[in-house]
Protein backbone atom coordinates (compact mmCIF):
# COMPACT_ATOMS: atom_id res chain seq x y z
CA UNK A 1 0.00 0.00 0.00
CA UNK A 2 1.82 3.37 -1.43
CA UNK A 3 0.29 5.66 1.08
CA UNK A 4 -2.04 4.52 3.47
CA UNK A 5 -4.02 6.37 6.31
CA UNK A 6 -3.37 4.68 9.41
CA UNK A 7 -4.84 5.84 12.82
CA UNK A 8 -2.32 5.78 15.44
CA UNK A 9 -4.02 5.70 19.57
CA UNK A 10 -1.06 6.07 21.90
CA UNK A 11 -2.26 5.23 26.16
CA UNK A 12 1.46 3.53 27.45
CA UNK A 13 1.03 6.23 30.27
CA UNK A 14 -0.76 9.69 30.96
CA UNK A 15 -1.46 10.63 27.25
CA UNK A 16 -3.97 9.57 24.99
CA UNK A 17 -2.96 10.35 21.94
CA UNK A 18 -4.65 9.82 18.82
CA UNK A 19 -3.08 10.91 15.31
CA UNK A 20 -3.55 10.13 11.61
CA UNK A 21 -1.01 9.65 9.42
CA UNK A 22 -0.68 9.27 5.37
CA UNK A 23 2.45 7.93 4.17
CA UNK A 24 4.91 10.18 5.99
CA UNK A 25 2.50 13.14 6.47
CA UNK A 26 0.96 14.23 9.93
CA UNK A 27 -2.96 15.11 9.26
CA UNK A 28 -3.68 15.42 12.87
CA UNK A 29 -2.10 14.87 16.11
CA UNK A 30 -4.74 15.02 18.70
CA UNK A 31 -3.27 14.63 22.90
CA UNK A 32 -5.38 14.41 26.09
CA UNK A 33 -3.05 14.53 29.29
CA UNK A 34 -4.22 13.36 33.04
CA UNK A 35 -0.92 14.60 33.89
CA UNK A 36 -2.63 17.54 36.98
CA UNK A 37 -4.79 14.50 38.07
CA UNK A 38 -1.40 12.70 38.90
CA UNK A 39 0.72 15.45 40.80
CA UNK A 40 -1.05 15.59 44.06
CA UNK A 41 0.72 11.95 44.09
CA UNK A 42 3.92 12.84 42.74
CA UNK A 43 3.60 10.32 40.53
CA UNK A 44 1.70 8.03 37.96
CA UNK A 45 -0.55 6.12 39.59
CA UNK A 46 -2.39 3.63 36.75
CA UNK A 47 -5.64 3.21 38.18
CA UNK A 48 -5.96 6.70 37.50
CA UNK A 49 -4.45 6.82 34.04
CA UNK A 50 -6.59 3.91 33.22
CA UNK A 51 -10.16 5.70 33.73
CA UNK A 52 -8.73 9.39 32.22
CA UNK A 53 -7.85 7.05 29.03
CA UNK A 54 -11.28 5.88 29.49
CA UNK A 55 -13.00 8.72 29.33
CA UNK A 56 -11.14 10.57 26.80
CA UNK A 57 -10.66 7.96 24.12
CA UNK A 58 -13.76 8.76 22.34
CA UNK A 59 -13.68 12.26 22.41
CA UNK A 60 -10.21 12.55 21.49
CA UNK A 61 -10.88 10.42 18.50
CA UNK A 62 -13.29 12.16 17.38
CA UNK A 63 -11.68 15.79 17.95
CA UNK A 64 -8.64 13.92 15.77
CA UNK A 65 -10.97 13.06 12.60
CA UNK A 66 -12.88 15.95 13.10
CA UNK A 67 -9.46 18.13 12.76
CA UNK A 68 -8.73 16.45 9.53
CA UNK A 69 -11.94 16.07 8.14
CA UNK A 70 -11.72 12.85 7.87
CA UNK A 71 -14.12 10.37 7.99
CA UNK A 72 -13.21 6.64 9.97
CA UNK A 73 -14.35 4.77 6.92
CA UNK A 74 -11.49 6.07 5.41
CA UNK A 75 -8.80 5.20 7.79
CA UNK A 76 -7.01 2.02 6.21
CA UNK A 77 -5.22 0.53 8.98
CA UNK A 78 -4.82 1.03 13.04
CA UNK A 79 -1.99 1.12 14.99
CA UNK A 80 -1.84 1.36 18.50
CA UNK A 81 1.07 0.75 21.33
CA UNK A 82 0.95 -2.67 22.60
CA UNK A 83 4.17 -2.09 25.26
CA UNK A 84 5.75 -1.10 26.55
CA UNK A 85 4.07 0.75 29.42
CA UNK A 86 1.50 0.10 31.97
CA UNK A 87 -0.72 -2.64 31.90
CA UNK A 88 -4.28 -0.91 32.40
CA UNK A 89 -3.84 2.35 30.50
CA UNK A 90 -2.22 -0.21 27.68
CA UNK A 91 -5.37 -2.15 27.89
CA UNK A 92 -7.73 0.89 27.17
CA UNK A 93 -5.85 1.72 24.04
CA UNK A 94 -5.41 -1.32 22.58
CA UNK A 95 -9.27 -2.68 23.37
CA UNK A 96 -10.15 0.56 21.94
CA UNK A 97 -8.09 -0.18 18.58
CA UNK A 98 -9.25 -3.60 18.47
CA UNK A 99 -12.75 -2.49 18.53
CA UNK A 100 -12.45 -0.33 15.55
CA UNK A 101 -10.55 -2.86 13.45
CA UNK A 102 -13.35 -4.80 14.01
CA UNK A 103 -16.45 -2.01 13.23
CA UNK A 104 -14.46 -0.86 10.02
CA UNK A 105 -13.24 -4.30 8.95
CA UNK A 106 -9.57 -2.86 8.92
CA UNK A 107 -6.00 -4.88 9.81
CA UNK A 108 -4.52 -3.88 13.04
CA UNK A 109 -1.04 -3.46 14.06
CA UNK A 110 0.12 -3.69 17.44
CA UNK A 111 3.41 -1.43 17.46
CA UNK A 112 6.40 -0.93 20.00
CA UNK A 113 6.19 2.28 21.93
CA UNK A 114 9.58 3.36 21.98
CA UNK A 115 10.44 2.43 18.42
CA UNK A 116 7.70 4.79 17.71
CA UNK A 117 9.19 7.59 19.39
CA UNK A 118 12.24 7.45 17.20
CA UNK A 119 9.54 6.40 13.74
CA UNK A 120 8.03 9.87 14.73
CA UNK A 121 11.05 11.85 13.47
CA UNK A 122 10.28 10.56 10.26
CA UNK A 123 7.25 13.07 9.86
CA UNK A 124 9.86 15.92 10.56
CA UNK A 125 13.29 15.05 8.82
CA UNK A 126 12.00 12.38 6.41
CA UNK A 127 13.02 8.66 5.82
CA UNK A 128 15.77 7.37 7.52
CA UNK A 129 19.08 6.62 6.38
CA UNK A 130 19.88 2.65 5.93
CA UNK A 131 21.55 2.50 9.17
CA UNK A 132 20.78 4.88 11.98
CA UNK A 133 21.47 5.02 15.44
CA UNK A 134 18.21 5.85 17.74
CA UNK A 135 18.64 7.07 21.39
CA UNK A 136 15.33 6.95 22.88
CA UNK A 137 15.34 8.38 26.40
CA UNK A 138 12.46 9.16 28.25
CA UNK A 139 10.75 8.65 32.15
CA UNK A 140 11.15 4.79 32.04
CA UNK A 141 13.66 4.43 29.37
CA UNK A 142 16.81 4.94 28.24
CA UNK A 143 17.82 2.74 25.39
CA UNK A 144 20.26 2.45 22.56
CA UNK A 145 18.89 1.37 19.12
CA UNK A 146 20.70 0.70 15.87
CA UNK A 147 17.97 0.76 13.36
CA UNK A 148 18.25 -1.21 10.10
CA UNK A 149 14.72 -0.72 9.15
CA UNK A 150 12.49 0.62 11.53
CA UNK A 151 9.77 -1.41 10.35
CA UNK A 152 11.09 -4.67 10.43
CA UNK A 153 15.00 -5.15 12.60
CA UNK A 154 16.13 -2.83 15.44
CA UNK A 155 18.81 -4.20 17.08
CA UNK A 156 18.90 -3.08 21.07
CA UNK A 157 22.61 -2.20 21.69
CA UNK A 158 21.94 -1.17 25.30
CA UNK A 159 19.37 0.30 28.04
CA UNK A 160 19.29 1.11 31.50
CA UNK A 161 20.24 -1.32 34.22
CA UNK A 162 18.37 0.96 37.14
CA UNK A 163 16.37 4.47 36.57
CA UNK A 164 16.23 6.10 33.50
CA UNK A 165 17.45 8.98 32.63
CA UNK A 166 13.71 10.44 32.88
CA UNK A 167 13.00 8.94 36.31
CA UNK A 168 16.26 9.96 37.68
CA UNK A 169 15.70 13.98 36.80
CA UNK A 170 11.70 13.06 38.62
CA UNK A 171 13.84 11.91 41.78
CA UNK A 172 16.38 14.49 41.87
CA UNK A 173 14.00 17.26 41.59
CA UNK A 174 12.07 15.81 44.25
CA UNK A 175 15.08 15.67 46.06
CA UNK A 176 15.12 19.48 45.69
CA UNK A 177 12.04 20.50 46.74
CA UNK A 178 10.43 20.86 42.92
CA UNK A 179 6.98 20.25 41.63
CA UNK A 180 6.37 16.98 39.86
CA UNK A 181 7.38 15.96 37.30
CA UNK A 182 10.49 17.25 38.19
CA UNK A 183 12.33 16.98 34.63
CA UNK A 184 11.42 20.16 33.20
CA UNK A 185 12.01 21.79 36.41
CA UNK A 186 15.31 20.34 36.81
CA UNK A 187 15.76 21.50 33.58
CA UNK A 188 15.34 25.19 33.92
CA UNK A 189 17.21 25.39 37.12
CA UNK A 190 19.85 23.99 35.81
CA UNK A 191 20.22 27.20 33.45
CA UNK A 192 20.98 29.13 36.42
CA UNK A 193 23.35 27.28 37.57
CA UNK A 194 27.32 26.26 37.31
CA UNK A 195 27.12 22.13 35.29
CA UNK A 196 31.35 22.35 36.56
CA UNK A 197 30.65 23.11 40.24
CA UNK A 198 30.23 19.42 41.74
CA UNK A 199 31.98 16.70 40.00
CA UNK A 200 29.36 13.81 40.46
CA UNK A 201 29.84 10.16 39.07
CA UNK A 202 29.41 8.94 35.45
CA UNK A 203 28.17 5.19 35.54
CA UNK A 204 29.20 2.55 33.87
CA UNK A 205 32.08 4.70 32.07
CA UNK A 206 35.20 2.81 33.45
CA UNK A 207 37.48 0.84 31.88
CA UNK A 208 35.90 -2.49 33.82
CA UNK A 209 32.94 -1.81 32.11
CA UNK A 210 33.43 -1.04 28.66
CA UNK A 211 33.03 -5.08 27.51
CA UNK A 212 29.82 -5.95 29.56
CA UNK A 213 28.09 -2.59 29.83
CA UNK A 214 30.05 -0.31 26.57
CA UNK A 215 26.03 1.04 25.57
CA UNK A 216 24.36 0.27 28.66
CA UNK A 217 23.27 3.40 31.39
CA UNK A 218 22.69 3.55 35.40
CA UNK A 219 21.77 6.46 36.71
CA UNK A 220 20.86 5.04 40.40
CA UNK A 221 24.48 5.70 41.83
CA UNK A 222 24.33 9.49 40.88
CA UNK A 223 20.85 10.13 41.98
CA UNK A 224 22.02 8.44 45.35
CA UNK A 225 25.58 10.38 45.03
CA UNK A 226 23.08 13.96 44.48
CA UNK A 227 21.11 12.73 47.92
CA UNK A 228 24.35 12.33 49.75
CA UNK A 229 26.02 15.33 48.55
CA UNK A 230 22.95 17.57 49.60
CA UNK A 231 22.14 15.75 52.99
CA UNK A 232 25.56 16.54 53.74
CA UNK A 233 25.28 20.12 53.41
CA UNK A 234 21.97 20.15 55.04
CA UNK A 235 23.71 17.93 58.50
CA UNK A 236 26.24 20.90 57.97
CA UNK A 237 24.02 23.89 58.41
CA UNK A 238 25.17 24.84 54.85
CA UNK A 239 22.51 26.24 52.35
CA UNK A 240 22.41 23.88 49.26
CA UNK A 241 23.05 25.74 45.99
CA UNK A 242 20.33 23.87 44.38
CA UNK A 243 20.76 25.79 40.73
CA UNK A 244 24.62 24.44 41.06
CA UNK A 245 23.33 21.17 41.77
CA UNK A 246 20.91 20.96 39.58
CA UNK A 247 23.13 21.50 36.71
CA UNK A 248 26.13 19.39 37.40
CA UNK A 249 23.79 16.59 37.80
CA UNK A 250 22.52 17.42 34.42
CA UNK A 251 25.59 17.83 32.96
CA UNK A 252 26.46 14.35 34.40
CA UNK A 253 23.74 12.95 32.23
CA UNK A 254 23.95 14.94 29.39
CA UNK A 255 27.38 13.39 29.54
CA UNK A 256 26.67 9.87 29.98
CA UNK A 257 23.97 9.53 27.29
CA UNK A 258 26.21 11.22 24.50
CA UNK A 259 29.35 9.74 25.28
CA UNK A 260 27.98 6.54 25.25
CA UNK A 261 26.00 6.97 22.28
CA UNK A 262 28.79 9.07 19.53
CA UNK A 263 31.16 5.70 20.66
CA UNK A 264 28.03 3.46 19.13
CA UNK A 265 27.89 5.21 16.02
CA UNK A 266 31.69 5.43 15.45
CA UNK A 267 32.06 1.50 16.12
CA UNK A 268 28.80 1.02 13.76
CA UNK A 269 29.75 3.32 11.24
CA UNK A 270 26.84 4.77 11.13
CA UNK A 271 26.61 8.58 10.48
CA UNK A 272 22.62 9.27 11.77
CA UNK A 273 21.75 9.77 14.72
CA UNK A 274 18.20 10.13 16.02
CA UNK A 275 17.22 11.56 19.57
CA UNK A 276 13.70 10.92 20.62
CA UNK A 277 11.53 10.23 23.82
CA UNK A 278 9.99 12.79 26.73
CA UNK A 279 13.72 13.27 27.72
CA UNK A 280 14.75 14.16 24.09
CA UNK A 281 13.61 17.79 24.99
CA UNK A 282 16.06 18.36 27.92
CA UNK A 283 18.10 21.32 27.14
CA UNK A 284 21.53 20.06 28.40
CA UNK A 285 21.34 17.18 26.27
CA UNK A 286 19.90 18.80 23.22
CA UNK A 287 23.12 20.90 22.97
CA UNK A 288 25.85 18.26 24.29
CA UNK A 289 24.47 16.33 21.41
CA UNK A 290 24.18 18.58 19.06
CA UNK A 291 28.31 19.86 19.95
CA UNK A 292 29.50 16.00 19.84
CA UNK A 293 27.56 15.29 16.66
CA UNK A 294 28.76 18.52 15.12
CA UNK A 295 32.46 17.16 15.89
CA UNK A 296 32.31 13.61 14.95
CA UNK A 297 30.54 14.11 11.65
CA UNK A 298 27.49 12.77 12.64
CA UNK A 299 23.90 14.46 11.40
CA UNK A 300 21.78 15.12 14.45
CA UNK A 301 17.86 14.68 14.08
CA UNK A 302 15.68 15.54 16.98
CA UNK A 303 12.00 16.26 16.46
CA UNK A 304 10.48 18.96 17.91
CA UNK A 305 9.08 19.19 21.70
CA UNK A 306 5.98 18.48 20.73
CA UNK A 307 6.84 15.47 19.20
CA UNK A 308 8.62 14.10 22.43
CA UNK A 309 6.39 13.50 24.92
CA UNK A 310 4.10 10.24 24.48
CA UNK A 311 1.60 11.02 21.33
CA UNK A 312 -0.54 9.39 18.60
CA UNK A 313 1.81 10.67 15.85
CA UNK A 314 4.68 8.33 16.92
CA UNK A 315 2.66 5.23 16.29
CA UNK A 316 1.05 6.06 13.34
CA UNK A 317 4.50 6.98 12.23
CA UNK A 318 5.34 3.46 13.19
CA UNK A 319 2.57 1.78 11.70
CA UNK A 320 2.39 3.65 8.70
CA UNK A 321 6.03 2.36 8.02
CA UNK A 322 4.99 -1.48 8.97
CA UNK A 323 2.08 -1.22 6.88
CA UNK A 324 4.03 0.39 3.87
CA UNK A 325 6.66 -2.93 4.24
CA UNK A 326 4.44 -5.44 3.96
CA UNK A 327 4.32 -6.54 7.67
CA UNK A 328 1.37 -9.07 8.54
CA UNK A 329 -1.23 -7.38 10.71
CA UNK A 330 -1.50 -8.41 14.35
CA UNK A 331 -4.57 -11.16 15.81
CA UNK A 332 -7.38 -9.43 17.43
CA UNK A 333 -6.42 -11.61 20.34
CA UNK A 334 -3.23 -9.92 20.99
CA UNK A 335 -2.39 -9.34 24.18
CA UNK A 336 -0.86 -5.87 25.85
CA UNK A 337 3.22 -6.70 26.90
CA UNK A 338 4.51 -4.14 29.90
CA UNK A 339 8.36 -5.34 28.83
CA UNK A 340 7.97 -5.88 24.95
CA UNK A 341 11.21 -6.62 24.33
CA UNK A 342 12.73 -3.26 22.00
CA UNK A 343 13.31 -5.94 19.17
CA UNK A 344 9.86 -6.55 18.73
CA UNK A 345 8.18 -4.06 16.47
CA UNK A 346 4.83 -4.77 15.59
CA UNK A 347 3.14 -7.64 17.45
Amino acid sequence: MADPLVLGIETSCDETGVALVRGDELLVDAVASSMEEHARYGGIIPEVASRAHLEAMVPTIQRALGEADVDLSQVDAIAVTAGPGLVGPLTIGASAAKALSIGLNKPLYGVNHVIGHAAVDVLVDGPFPERTMALVVSGGHSSLLLVEDIATRVIELGSTLDDAAGEAFDKVGRLLGLPYPGGPHVDRLAREGDPQAIRFPRGLTAAKDQQKHAYDFSFSGLKTAVARWVESRVDAGQEVPKADVAASFAEAVADVLTAKTIAACRRHGVDTLVVGGGFSANSQLREMAAKRCAESGINLRIPPIRYCTDNGAMIAALGSAVVRAGVAPSDLGIPVDSSMPLTTVTV
